[in-house]
């Protein structure tokens, strides 16, 4: 039988239970051309899916899914087990896109939960057992952890209160040494030892905490593999299987580059590896401002949970900042207690954050950080409207943060203000500061920006009109002015443009002023508008005759829309604002 032939044999877990140890070679094989295919087409997790399909396999093998439950963490690991599970057509040709990248309820009945964030496995799947034993049924329930995600602190929540459940409850760790980034801190030092020692370390948390625990090896043997989940099948106590699997597994630069191929792009199997990209983006202005600065105070300190590239720490700067970089691995609660007693004591943190992660650590925002204000400075990439998917959302980092007492939170609109905000962030003592860092290409002025920023909400006056005031942050500005623009040449209004800098308070006197020679004001803001920046504006002028139409995301999850449709659908576009504003004028 050849390759071909056995994945298109298998369309549900049943025809996993038929192969032989040969046939399930073949089958791996074809899984991981499924997902270098899949990548290569549309973008994915690459890495840590090729490195958990012999594991998945094994895993099907012996459980009976869906009747036994997989909780995948973070679905990072989740690609084989769709393939396996009657969704091949997503990963092979021709390709069908509407499989998502994440484990998803309404795709198939061997997925339980929409996962898209990490650490959360074990507590969801507890959850589960825990019903499932109130309930006097009976099945296993299988918890997928790895990839780094062990170290969240939910994860370790989990850890613990399962421990004591009392009936079966199966961990699966696919400890494939990794991250995003190497991994660090003890809890991987310790897993190292058991892998040094083949499992047999005294020196193991597992154990201490009450599992029973075994280990394997060849976390890549799917041989070696069903063995040990069948000695686990229908156990009637908690028990943690540690595999030792290889990352990028089947493609050799994700093995020897397992940072860089975590993730990929369309088009990488044909890319060319050589090329430089010399082009500036806030990504590489972050990186260089961060060594210029560590250079003449040792005090600065750039912090990462796990995400380093998404706020261009690369393996370079990294080796450059030395003890001044610190990777805290998956672990975004303790990122901002963390960083909030490094500016307590003195120092200078800088925590780069993607904007769909920093919603993890709501509490600590408010009090470890806010509460204490104490000046910290956190960067927040990514914020905005995309077409992501579901579980990866960039859309609420304003509403979550800009309402949070003392923090500062200010929105750049080019270079010059971006590093202007970042220098004055760090240097200043008196709040805690975020900087939306601009999810677009590098806009400059070329001219030096000199605001002083200490002087808080107050808004920059771009240009001086009537009748309508421009408001529009960040990201939007752009968009801002070309209304402005849009305006002026259809409807002949000269309109006020305004870049309010700071999205956590509002310049009283500047919206004071307006009331004299403008009826209508438009706020701007590449977020959700429910709790926003606009709705601050929109409660100034609730008491007042100025009308005011907030423009932004929906309070909504969205999946993979298109962004020129979400534009559409929220009226994103100068045309579809001229004339909205076009309406309330005749009205």
């Amino acid at each position: 039988m050849n390759c071909t032939a056995c994945i298109d044999r298998i369309n549900s877990p049943e025809d996993v239970k038929k192969l032989n140890p040969q046939e399930m070679i073949e089958l791996a094989s074809d899984i991981r051309n499924g997902i270098l295919n899949r990548v290569n087409t549309i973008s994915g997790h690459l890495g840590p899916d090729l490195g958990f399909v012999e594991a998945t396999i094994a895993l099907h093998y012996v459980f009976n899914s869906p009747k036994d439950k997989f909780v995948f963490d973070v679905s990072h690991q989740c690609y084989p087990h769709k393939m396996l599970t009657g969704r091949k057509y997503g990963f092979l040709n021709p390709l069908d896109a509407s499989i998502t990248g994440y484990s998803n309820i309404y795709e198939s009945e061997h997925d339980h939960f929409i996962i898209g964030h990490t650490s959360t496995s074990i507590s969801l799947a507890l959850g589960m057992a825990k019903a499932r034993d109130l309930k006097n049924e009976n099945y296993n329930v299988i918890a997928v952890i790895g990839d780094g995600s062990l170290s969240g602190g939910e994860a370790l929540e989990g850890l613990n209160n399962a421990a004591v459940l009392g009936g079966n409850f199966i961990i699966v760790l696919n400890d494939n040494e990794m991250c995003i980034a190497p991994t660090n801190g003890g809890l991987y030092k310790a897993l190292k030892e058991l892998r040094d020692s083949n499992g047999t370390s005294s020196n193991n948390m597992f154990k201490s905490m009450g599992y029973d625990y075994y280990y394997v090896e060849e976390g890549n043997n799917t041989q070696k593999l069903i063995e040990a989940f069948e000695k686990v099948k229908d156990i009637d106590r908690p028990v943690v299987v540690h595999i030792h699997t290889l990352k990028g597994k089947g493609y050799e630069p994700a093995v020897k580059d397992k940072e860089s191929y975590h993730y990929a792009m369309p088009g990488f199997l044909n890319a060319d590896s050589s090329a430089v990209c010399e082009v500036e983006t806030y990504n590489s202005l972050t990186a260089d401002y961060l060594l210029s600065k560590k250079e003449k105070d040792g005090r600065i300190i750039a912090v990462s949970p796990a995400t380093p590239a998404v706020s261009g720490f690369t393996p370079e700067f990294r080796q450059k900042m030395g003890k001044n970089y610190i990777d805290v691995d998956i672990a975004e609660q303790h990122s901002i207690g963390y960083i909030s007693g490094l500016a307590k004591n003195g120092a200078k943190p800088v925590l780069g954050i993607l904007s769909s992660f920093v919603q993890r650590a709501y509490d600590q925002l408010s009090q470890d950080l806010a509460l204490n204000n104490s000046p910290a400075t956190i960067l927040v990439f990514w914020g905005g409207i995309s077409s992501a998917d579901m579980t990866h959302l960039n859309i609420f980092d304003i509403p979550l943060i800009s309402n949070i007492p003392n923090i500062v939170y200010l929105s750049p609109t080019n270079k010059e203000e971006y590093l202007a905000m970042l220098d004055w962030s760090v240097e200043q003592n008196e709040h805690p500061v975020v900087i939306r860092v601009p999810f677009c290409d590098v806009v400059s002025t070329g001219v030096k920006d000199t605001t002083d920023y200490s002087k808080l909400n107050k808004f920059k006056l771009v240009n001086s009109g009537e009748k309508v005031a421009i408001i529009a942050a960040g990201n939007f500005f752009k968009l801002g002015d070309d209304v402005r623009n849009e305006l002026k040449d259809k409807l002949s209004i000269n309109a006020t443009l305004i870049n309010p800098v700071y999205l956590s308070g509002v310049d009283t006197e500047l919206l004071e002023s307006l009331k004299q020679n403008h009826n209508l004001v438009i706020t701007l803001e590449d977020g959700c508008v429910d709790g926003g920046f606009g709705e601050k504006i929109t409660r100034y002028y609730g008491n007042s005759d100025m009308k005011v139409l907030n423009y932004g995301a929906k309070k909504e999850f969205t999946d993979r829309i298109p962004l020129s449709e979400l534009y559409q659908r929220y009226h994103l576009t100068k045309e579809l604002i001229c004339t909205d504003i076009a309406e309330l004028i005749k009205k």
